[in-house]
């Protein structure tokens, strides 16, 4: 019989509402047990010196490998071209002639001087061809080594779903939009399963560092296999939920496979898929032109029959459908889809599915209770309210009053799943507490009340997002989400109550331990 660990002298939210604050906790063969069932194993009893406990964090939108290797990439996430540019030179020193050189993170809205050059690139690293993925994701700028590698001249045609910036001669500037990233991409050297599966396992001990306890991953086939690997060793530790590319539908079902297939520590997720772009590089679909341009409406990659028909293939062999939808047009197009295939669920008594809407940065009015009356999870990531706000006032304007609509999302009664879109932002959930709660940038802009205040979260309201509510997305709210007998011991221990702290200080907490089935996977104390 498994000895049971009594967690003592501690504060624990357990997000039950029927036991709510309790002092101690106590865990048996990986699970929380009521504490009025007698004992029938040695009892281990720790004191936790009055720290605080709560369930442990989710990311519900995360890209596991891309942040694994991001990790390994140069960070140009900097506030200046020139300061990416050097960092840029400072890695060209280091490697071989003719090695690729990747970077990520860059973001032309934060720059006085706007989008780079490939010549800024060729001058710094002459003998490497060079590829920096922005912060959004959804843009690439690539020197003239690395565009000549992938035949991109100025007679390469833009591809269906993407563009190639070119300058008044038709000549490609460097900056590649959406799909023209895989003009690149399709020419970068692959890492080995083996890298990949290494990298993985490195990131994991990062995020018990951040009090995760589990994520759900974008990412594709690759990571999949990794995660494979790794849990056959017994080495995965992390709870992951794994969506499946578009493409690999047919696949899927052909192969059987379910939304909620797999065990506790792996199991599949959605089918995932691209309404539109992002903001950033001003592809995400919009209803209306963006702020400043008269015709400028983004990027609609599918609309609402296409979207529909990949839901019915999904939803008919049991899965569910994860959508990217930025834009208030892409928002509008998918709920479409989503209201066809909700009657065809009903009309062909198909499983009511957990589908998702990822992002759901900005709505039109009309549809800001559609999810709700839908049953479609909001997939949302608060962090990316602090980074986008003044880009979001800058193309969007007044329509940003729902913009990261939050609250307007939980009044109305839709289910929120919290997430960082890691390596887009940092997984640290803290950050994205402190944002849901405060709608501000570290530095307190714009302002004591915050942006767009009304969209504000109470704590309790963010951290059940991060925890219950992704749950709920992965089929899981049985068993995960709440410290409750009968659920899974995950859970994270800080050394301060961050229901006591002041809102701005969220950011800056760090965990002192985090637990996943009744096992320390992290610990300071």
């Amino acid at each position: 019989m498994d000895e049971m660990l009594i967690l003592d002298n501690a504060k624990i939210y357990t997000l039950d509402t029927s036991s709510p604050l309790l002092t101690a906790l106590h865990i048996q063969g990986g699970r929380v047990v009521s504490p009025h069932i007698t004992p029938s194993a040695p009892q281990m009893r720790l004191d936790l010196g009055g720290r605080t406990v709560l369930p442990g964090l989710v990311d519900a939108h995360l890209h596991l490998e891309q942040y694994a290797l991001f990790l390994q990439k140069v960070d140009c996430e900097t506030s200046t071209r020139q300061e990416c540019l050097d960092r840029v030179a400072a890695r060209a020193q280091q490697l071989p002639p003719g090695d690729w050189l990747l970077g990520h993170g860059w973001n032309q809205n934060s720059w006085a001087e706007g989008f780079g050059d490939p010549r800024d690139l060729d001058r710094i690293a002459p003998g490497c061809p060079v590829y920096l993925t922005a912060k959004s994701l959804h843009a690439a700028w690539a020197n003239s080594a690395a565009l000549r590698l992938a035949n991109i001249t100025a007679a390469t045609p833009d591809p269906p779903g993407g563009r190639l910036s070119r300058d008044a001669s038709g000549a490609p500037t460097g900056i590649l939009y959406e799909s023209a990233m895989g003009l690149v991409e399709s020419i970068l050297p692959e890492p080995t399963l083996e890298q990949v599966s290494r990298a993985v396992l490195q990131t994991q001990s990062r995020l018990w560092e951040y009090g995760l306890t589990g994520v759900h991953d974008f990412d594709q086939r690759r990571s999949f296999a990794a995660l494979q690997l790794l849990h056959q060793a017994g080495a995965l530790r992390l709870r992951v939920v794994k969506s499946l590319p578009l493409e690999l539908l047919p696949h899927a079902a052909a192969l059987g496979l379910r939304s909620g297939f797999g065990d506790d520590f792996l199991r599949i997720g959605s089918v995932k898929t691209f309404a539109d772009g992002a903001l950033g590089p001003q592809t995400a679909a919009m209803l209306q032109p963006y702020q400043g341009s008269d015709a400028e409406r983004g990027m609609l990659l599918m609309d609402a029959e296409e979207l529909f028909e990949h839901g019915r293939q999904a939803a008919e062999c049991g899965l569910s459908l994860a959508v990217h939808a930025i834009g208030d047009r892409a928002n509008h197009e998918v709920l479409n889809a989503f209201s066809q295939l909700r009657k065809l669920e009903a009309d062909q008594k198909l499983p009511h599915l957990r589908h998702r809407i990822e992002h759901v940065q900005l709505l039109h009015p009309d549809d800001a209770g559609r999810l709700a009356q839908l049953g479609v999870i909001a997939s949302m990531q608060p962090i990316h309210a602090a980074s986008d706000m003044h880009m979001a006032d800058r193309y969007w304007g007044e329509r940003s009053a729902l913009a990261y609509a939050w609250r307007t999302q939980l009044e109305h009664g839709a289910w929120l799943a919290f997430g960082s879109d890691a390596p887009v932002e940092s997984p640290n959930p803290f950050w994205g507490l402190h944002a849901a709660v405060t709608r501000r940038l570290p530095d307190g802009a714009p302002g004591p009340d915050g942006w767009y205040p009304q969209q504000r979260l109470a704590l309790e309201e963010a951290w059940k997002a991060y925890t219950i509510g992704a749950a709920y997305a992965a089929g899981m709210e049985n068993r995960l989400g709440r410290l409750s007998p009968g659920y899974l011991a995950d859970l994270v221990v800080l050394d301060d109550d961050p229901f006591l702290l002041p809102a701005m200080e969220l950011r800056r907490l760090q965990p002192a331990g985090t637990m996943v089935g009744g096992e320390w996977v992290y610990r300071s104390f």
